[in-house]
């Protein structure tokens, strides 16, 4: 059985005046450890990124740039093309933003994950994901990365000794491989059956797939989508489910510190 845990949560995945998902960010800040704010490129924008930061530096919530392919109108769930420098830059445009507003409110970056179809292209792809730890390694060499523990991103993260996290997915699927069955959808999934998938991950380090197969998960921290459909009853359920056994929630920092 585990006993830290780290809860992370994608923030800040608005526009202007468009929000995404049916719960306030205000509202689930009370029950996460780690928020990863939207960079301006899928979703955020300054005001938004502002108020972000600043939420999550008023809860003592871990902040975390959550870069994505440049693409508002999807979300950041299609694959943009470019070059490996040209993402990369994108990256380190987003993280710089972030860190801007962090350093505003007394903050600072406490880990970077990416978002979407950008975070499946680093798992994918050795040569992009060794291009962006070795950014990592210059900019923010103590700052971990979240990512899969199967993806390219960990295998270029502990090739290069760079600090790194790896997660569970409470509210997507996994396939027979460990990896998440990417969806643009996920519904409104059941709280209580995600209470039980992670709370069993953690005590037995496995999850069902979706052809019904039990495999091995190794994990630090457990991720939700505020964009998920009922989203604030998916932490509630999941939280009280750890904390009556004992678990312990801290940020991915805390996290690394029991891997």
């Amino acid at each position: 059985m585990k006993s830290t845990v780290d809860i992370n949560c994608d923030m800040g995945e608005g526009f202007g005046r468009w929000r995404i998902g049916d719960t306030s960010d205000t509202l689930l800040i009370p029950h996460i450890s780690s928020a990863n704010i939207a960079a301006g490129f899928h979703a955020g924008d300054p005001n938004l990124i502002d108020d972000t930061v600043k939420l999550a530096a008023q809860h003592g919530v871990a902040v975390g740039a959550h870069p994505g392919f440049n693409d508002l109108q999807g979300f950041g769930r299609r694959r943009i093309g470019g070059s490996n420098k040209e993402i990369v830059n994108d990256i380190i445009y987003q993280v710089g933003a972030l860190r801007e507003f962090c350093r505003r409110h007394g903050t600072s970056i406490r880990h970077v994950k990416p978002h979407g179809a950008l975070y499946m292209e680093l798992a994918a792809n050795p040569d992009l994901s060794d291009a962006f730890i070795q950014y990592m390694r210059t900019a923010a060499p103590d700052v971990p990365v979240l990512c899969m523990g199967i993806s390219s991103t960990y295998t270029a993260a502990r090739l290069l000794g760079h600090p790194v996290v790896r997660e569970l997915y409470a509210d997507r699927d996994y396939d027979d491989s460990g990896s998440i069955v990417f969806t643009r959808d996920a519904g409104r999934p059941d709280p209580k059956a995600i209470a039980r998938k992670v709370l069993r991950a953690c005590k037995e380090g496995k999850v069902r797939t979706v052809s019904g197969a039990d495999i091995d998960i190794e994990f630090e921290s457990i991720c939700f989508h505020s964009d998920t459909l009922g989203a604030l009853e998916i932490v509630r359920e999941m939280r009280n489910a750890l904390v009556a056994e004992g678990v312990r929630i801290a940020p991915v920092s805390h996290a690394l510190e029991h891997q």
